[in-house]
């Protein structure tokens, strides 16, 4: 689309000039049936642009600026003709309105202390990865601790629900021990003690509301340490830490995916009343990104693994990583909260970032116990 499309107005010294810059019509329709148009400047000398380099008569319609700057009419597309685009500067009117620049996208967090954050928590979890598998046990319950911690203060400050928090953690760190040392079978025993835990802790309060305080509480238990505790068992294998790295991968890259392609080609909103920020466009990234990735991790990362099997797992992590933010900005929408905590800068909460996270470790350890068996 040219600028004469949208009545840029002729240049100085060529055909149908008029010295009037900003008119959408010929200057002569200042004047109809011979008498002024309420508005039009008055009766007088010819006005004369070397004169008055710094005025302008008042024109019939919105006039255009000549440096870009926004229309209230349905024509804001004729801002970008004139000198601003013929690489001329000439001096701006002091009556006219400045330009207000484009908003730029931005993704609302310090995107500095996001990546620092980010570096150095892979860096704990790599060192712990592959030096001593009981170290990283450990992380995983301390994560699972704290992540109980700020969805259980949550749940008290918006909704008054007192899921009771020490039955929680004592379980919650006992149920990612129990699931590396007796796999399977020992995760679902820690499980239902943590759930008893939870019945008989809040019996030492008055009954109201011990219906909903013991129903989070065991949801908390499900939701938070349970899921966890796949990424403990996926651990135990020979090339344990193999897995659990591919794991992480592929959920960071998924996401990763998501959030560059959204942000750049997003346009069709996938979930607009839990997420508004999440498209279409991004969730086919995330898919792309992480069956690339799970080609990759497959290949050269995991003992038997083949390409293709890596293209199912990299399907499987974006649709449960998707699914797993959605969960919970589900529950934070119901809070009434943008993030679950503040520890980490740049991310949030704990929480915030295993949402993605949990629903996906019982997805990766079940495919890759099919795919290559449990090591």
């Amino acid at each position: 689309m040219n600028d004469s499309s949208w009545g840029a107005p002729p240049q100085t010294g060529q055909p149908g000039h008029t010295g009037q810059a900003g008119y959408w019509g010929p200057a002569h329709q200042g004047h109809m049936d011979g008498g002024p148009v309420q508005g039009a400047a008055p009766a007088g000398p010819a006005y004369d642009a070397q004169d008055a380099p710094h005025t302008r008569p008042m024109p019939i319609v919105p006039e255009v600026s000549a440096h870009g700057g926004d229309q209230d009419d349905d024509r804001g597309a004729a801002r970008l003709s004139g000198p601003l685009f013929r690489d001329e500067n000439p001096e701006p009117m002091h009556d006219a309105p400045q330009p207000t620049p484009a908003p730029k996208k931005s993704a609302g967090r310090d995107l500095g202390a996001a990546i620092g954050v980010g570096v150095g928590l892979g860096a704990v979890i790599i060192a712990s990865l592959f030096v001593v598998k009981a170290v990283f046990v450990g992380v995983i319950a301390v994560a699972v601790v704290v992540g109980l911690w700020e969805l259980t203060s949550r749940l008290q400050e918006r909704k008054e629900i007192k899921a009771p928090l020490v039955p929680l953690a004592v379980g919650g760190a006992a149920m990612v021990v129990a699931g590396y040392v007796r796999g399977a079978e020992g995760a679902w025993v820690a499980m239902a003690l943590t759930a008893l835990a939870v019945l008989v802790w809040r019996m030492t309060e008055p009954p109201e509301g011990y219906l909903k305080d013991v129903t989070a509480g065991v949801f908390a238990a499900f939701y938070v340490p349970f899921l966890a505790t796949f990424v403990a068992m996926m651990l135990t294998a020979d090339d344990g830490p193999w897995r659990v790295l591919t794991f992480l991968l592929l959920t960071v890259v998924s996401d990763t995916g998501a959030y560059a392609v959204g942000w750049r080609f997003g346009k069709h909103k996938l979930a607009p009343r839990i997420s508004p920020g999440k498209t279409r466009e991004g969730l086919l990234g995330a898919v792309a990104f992480a069956m690339l990735a799970g080609a990759l991790c497959l290949q050269f990362l995991i003992d038997d693994g083949v390409w293709w099997q890596g293209l199912l797992l990299g399907l499987a992590v974006a649709a449960s990583a998707t699914l797993g933010d959605l969960g919970e900005s589900m529950i934070k929408r119901d809070l009434g909260i943008k993030d679950m905590g503040t520890l980490l800068p740049g991310h949030g909460g704990i929480m915030d970032r295993l949402d993605s996270l949990l629903p996906t470790a019982p997805v990766v350890w079940l495919l890759l116990v099919l795919f290559v068996g449990s090591g």
